[in-house]
C-alpha cells in the first residue's frame, strides 16, 4: 500500500520551527540549511527571522536560530 505524500508548505515549516519547545522558551533551534532553502527559501527565512527580532547563523549545512532578541557573539571563530 502506498502512502500519500503531503508536501510541507512554508507556513507549516515555520509553524513547526517556532513551536519547538526550545523556541517557545527563547532558546535555539537547528534545521538543515538544505530544507530551509527548499521549503521556504532563503529570502523568506531571513525576512521571518528579522520580523521576529531573532538571529541566525549557518555552519556545515545547518542553520541555528536564536529565538530571542539577545545579541549573538562568536567566542572563537
Amino acid at each position: 500500500m502506498k502512502h500519500a505524500v503531503i508536501p510541507i508548505t512554508p507556513e507549516i515549516w515555520f509553524r513547526h520551527l517556532f513551536s519547538a519547545q526550545a523556541a517557545l522558551d527563547g532558546g535555539v533551534v537547528r534545521r538543515k540549511s538544505r530544507d530551509m532553502e527548499r521549503i521556504v527559501g532563503r529570502a523568506a527565512f531571513i525576512a521571518e527571522i528579522q520580523r521576529r527580532g531573532y538571529s541566525a547563523v549557518e555552519n556545515a549545512g545547518q542553520v541555528v536560530v536564536f529565538c530571542n532578541a539577545e545579541p549573538v557573539r562568536v567566542i572563537v571563530g
